[in-house]
């Protein structure tokens, strides 16, 4: 699947070069030729880079970053502008952009830097999935896929998956899940660990797929293969 970029940039011309000259490197591009259109784009879909013109109309490229930034988004940015002051560019980084290019520029020189933040951005995200046969957990977004599948959990649900798949094919007690999962003060009866293990198997198992969260009688549990 090819990268999406969103490029917001008002010059008629150079945005429909920029969009043939990424079309040709085998990203998709979407385009606004203002910065309230842009932020439409931006809440609508989810790019792997974003690339602002600082000046445009209705909303600037700095101020479309603070709203990138606001709605958590931690896409890679990049600013084309014409301002090579100091003080620009801070204000620029400052609200949230990754990188700038001032006018005019090189096209090799964009590709380059737009190559180099979509890997940067890619290892990013990688430290932060454990994956384990075919499954995959994202512990920054908190999202879990069994294949291609999506699976809802609860906080304590992806706790327990989470310190499970960290810790793959390592036995725990339920005293060690307690105290790992729901902390040293929880106070209650430690068959929570039997419910909760028995829902995370439930929704791993939906589709009918092989278990991965094993009983270990007399002992606690281990995620392993079969």
């Amino acid at each position: 699947m090819s990268e999406h970029i969103i490029l917001v940039e008002d010059e008629i011309k150079l945005a429909q070069f920029l969009e043939m000259e990424l079309n040709s490197k085998g990203y998709s591009v979407s385009i606004a030729n203002d910065g309230v259109t842009g932020l439409i784009l931006l809440r609508e879909s989810s790019p792997d880079i974003a690339i602002f013109d600082w000046m445009l109309p209705g909303l600037s490229g700095v101020e479309l970053c603070r709203h990138l930034r606001a709605m958590g988004s931690k896409i890679p940015i990049i600013l084309l502008t014409a301002k090579d002051e100091v003080t620009s560019r801070v204000m620029g980084l400052d609200a949230g952009a990754d990188d700038y290019v001032v006018k005019p520029f090189n096209i090799e020189e964009l590709l380059a830097r737009i190559r180099a933040h979509l890997r940067r951005h890619i290892e990013q995200d990688n430290r932060h999935l454990l994956i384990f046969e075919d499954l995959t957990l994202n512990c920054q977004s908190r999202q879990v896929f069994r294949g291609d599948r999506a699976i809802e959990l609860t906080v304590k649900e992806f706790d327990l998956l989470e310190y499970l798949m960290s810790n793959p094919r390592q036995v725990f007690t339920k005293n060690q899940i307690l105290e790992q999962v729901w902390g040293y003060d929880f106070v209650g009866d430690s068959n929570v660990i039997e419910v909760y293990v028995r829902y995370v198997r439930l929704k791993l198992e939906e589709s009918k797929e092989k278990r991965l969260i094993y009983t270990v009688r007399g002992v606690g549990y281990v995620l392993r293969e079969e």
